[in-house]
């Protein structure tokens, strides 16, 4: 059936928003070429999402000729203001943003172990706060949360997960409680794969997987464009997967035996040391094992032992997950998939085009451990804009 005129203006304004968002600012002239919409239909587009508050001049092209069509009309970024959260085991970082994802205000505040769950939920909440009236006095519309473990696909909430820090849950309940904006969670590994198909080395591919590699484990999967959470929100925990080359096996509460400790940022520091690479402070850590990565790198033939028993190790998670999925790429992201960059990638995809029939390309994730916060904020920016560019939004 033919769209009515409603629902035909209401697809139309979507299309010229999207559009403005994506590449602008435009001219008319260029959203009549862009949407191949009349130029009386865009004309009377551009003066409805004018006089809604959408879209303003932000200037004139360089045509020659001067009239209506010279215009330069943008996206009023400051309709809406925008948070996007990184919630690690001992810290939680914030960006707000504009409805452009301009960065206005960011901040971060470490959180020790020893924390209690109330006093933990206070000073993540009040980071917030401050960081967004630093940004302005524009409220917050839409607020996303990268968090580890597991996220309910039926509720949207973070399910309960042990070893992790109960505040966690606590925050969202309190956010979800205390602003008047929508407020999203999602697991920090499948907003990391957000951010790198908008934003990053998976431009250019709807279908691939990414193994994040931190200080915990954990893959995200986009099928078509799509992320896939799985029934209970678990699909990528491949720190479970079990593996050759460990003692044991893993449980359902803990993923030693599993994959994680073969690549885990301890069993990388352990690696290195064992083919000594000398570590910063001799303490396992990412931060340590990132170090290590690059040290090895810069050893040239020196650091290659270890560089190519480490990507024994990672052969082994990206082969299972290859042979199930069939993605035709796999990333390396996280912050010590970032430190091996392009030549750990190589070492990677050479051993897999040895252990798999499936042809798969690896790649090196390229916004580094900034991901997880890029990917929120493309979230919350998602949720906004599907709000604010509907009609009467």
């Amino acid at each position: 059936m033919p769209a009515s005129p409603s629902t035909a203006r209401a697809i139309n304004d979507r299309l010229a928003l999207r559009l403005l968002q994506q590449d602008g600012p435009l001219t008319a002239a260029q959203l009549k070429t862009l949407t191949g919409l009349s130029r009386p239909t865009v004309a009377d587009l551009v003066e409805r999402l004018q006089d809604a508050g959408l879209i303003h001049v932000v200037g004139e092209s360089g045509a020659v000729r001067r009239g209506p069509n010279a215009k330069l009309y943008g996206i009023v970024a400051d309709r809406a203001h925008l948070a996007a959260l990184d919630v690690r085991t001992g810290s939680v970082s914030v960006v707000v943003a504009d409805l452009l994802g301009t960065t206005l205000a960011e901040a971060t505040l470490p959180i020790d172990g020893d924390t209690g769950t109330g006093p933990a939920v206070d000073r993540a909440v009040a980071l917030l706060e401050r960081t967004a009236r630093e940004a302005g006095s524009v409220p917050l519309h839409s607020v996303g949360i990268g968090a580890p473990g597991l996220i309910d696909p039926a509720t949207g909430e973070l399910r309960d997960s042990s070893g992790l820090p109960a505040w966690h849950r606590g925050l969202v309940r309190v956010l979800q409680q205390r602003l008047p904006a929508t407020v999203l969670v999602e697991n920090e590994t499948n907003l990391a794969a957000v951010a790198e198909h908008r934003a990053g080395a998976a431009l250019d591919r709807e279908t691939f997987v990414l193994i994040w590699l931190g200080q915990g484990i954990g893959a995200a999967v986009m099928l078509d464009g799509k992320l896939r959470q799985g029934a209970s929100g678990g699909a990528g925990e491949i720190g479970f997967l079990p593996v050759p080359g460990v003692a044991g096996l893993p449980s359902a509460v803990d993923c030693e035996g599993g994959f994680y400790s073969l690549a885990g940022s301890a069993a990388v520091c352990e690696l290195a040391a064992r083919h000594g690479v000398e570590l910063p402070g001799g303490v396992a850590s990412e931060a340590a094992a990132v170090a290590a990565v690059r040290t090895a790198l810069a050893a040239g033939e020196r650091g290659e032992p270890f560089l190519d028993e480490l990507a024994d190790r990672l052969t082994l998670g990206a082969a299972a997950v290859v042979s199930v999925l069939d993605p035709g790429c796999v990333l390396l992201a996280g912050a010590v998939g970032e430190a091996g960059g392009a030549p750990l990638a190589a070492r990677v995809e050479e051993r897999l085009a040895v252990m798999s029939p499936l042809r798969t390309e690896v790649r090196a994730g390229s916004l580094g451990d900034g991901a997880v916060l890029r990917g929120a904020l493309l979230t919350a920016r998602d949720a906004a804009q599907d709000a604010l560019f509907a009609p009467g939004g």
